[in-house]
């Protein structure tokens, strides 16, 4: 079986993974890189590059009045693009450790699927008391029952936890760190109503374990999961969802960070409370 054929979770579609894929080496199939060129022809790749960064960003951040008695007027200036931050402030109230008490409006639903993505891929999901309370607050009552017997099982699968490294319990190998983590890329309003709103979630995600004697690293892989919202008792609940591939960007040639600074990375940096 090649690397790119390995699969983790495709059996298990209730604990909200999916299949982890290692990059082919040239994802566009291309042809092999060519050699670096020159180093004067690369500096003046450089300074062009520079210089239109430069133009691009002097053009973005004109105003809407010019100088020099331009007539052209503000309604015909460029209108915000839709995936611009909304400057909405982030909740302030919390139900445990979850952000709650979202707007009952459509970026308020898109905050709530956002934090509920990072709840939902969390390295919690994987302990039995805190896998009940995240469910219990990110679902809506009437599937939370449900949904929970069906986490259940598939967290406490034996093959599935072995298959990731883990141990019965759920607990990392000792000397190990097991990394879960969702980071939001942006969310966009697929269909809205009064109180019914499905938002997708573009997102990457790290997962692994962290130590010198993993034999599971740390890996990064991309997704977008269709979260189906709806109000109930004055905050957004999740009904149901569905998880997909991508969209994955090409990776760059950096080098893999060693284990020990990878763990002290997912120790010591926090997460965020996300807002539309």
């Amino acid at each position: 079986m090649s690397p790119g054929d390995e699969q983790a979770y495709t059996d298990y579609p209730e604990t909200g993974h999916t299949r982890t894929r290692l990059p082919d080496p040239d994802p566009y199939g291309g042809a092999p890189r060519r050699p670096h060129r020159t180093s004067s022809r690369s500096l003046v790749t450089v300074v062009g590059v520079v210089v239109l960064l430069i133009a691009a960003i002097a053009f973005a951040n004109r105003g809407d009045d010019s100088a020099g008695g331009d007539t052209t007027t503000k309604g015909a200036q460029p209108r915000a693009a839709s995936t611009a931050a909304s400057g909405a402030k982030p909740v302030d109230t919390k139900t445990g450790s979850i952000p709650s008490g979202f707007p009952h409006t459509e970026q308020g639903a898109q905050s709530a699927a956002a934090n509920y993505a990072v709840a939902l891929g969390s390295a919690e999901m994987f302990s039995t008391g805190w896998r009940h309370q995240i469910v219990d607050t990110v679902y809506a009552p009437d599937v939370a029952a449900a949904k929970q017997s069906a986490m259940d099982s598939a967290y406490s699968n034996e093959k599935f936890l072995a298959n990731i490294g883990l141990a019965k319990d759920g607990s990392a190998p000792k000397g190990q760190t097991f990394v879960s983590r969702v980071i939001p890329v942006g969310t966009k309003v697929t269909s809205s109503g009064p109180d019914a709103t499905t938002v997708e979630v573009w997102y990457t995600s790290l997962f692994g374990l962290s130590g010198e004697a993993s034999r599971n690293p740390v890996t990064e892989s991309w997704y977008t999961t269709t979260y189906e919202l709806k109000w109930v008792n004055g905050d957004w609940k999740i009904t149901d969802f569905q998880q997909k591939d991508g969209p994955v960007p090409v990776g760059r040639d950096q080098t893999a960070s060693s284990a020990d600074d990878m763990t002290k990375a997912v120790e010591e940096y926090g997460g965020f409370t996300y807002a539309r």
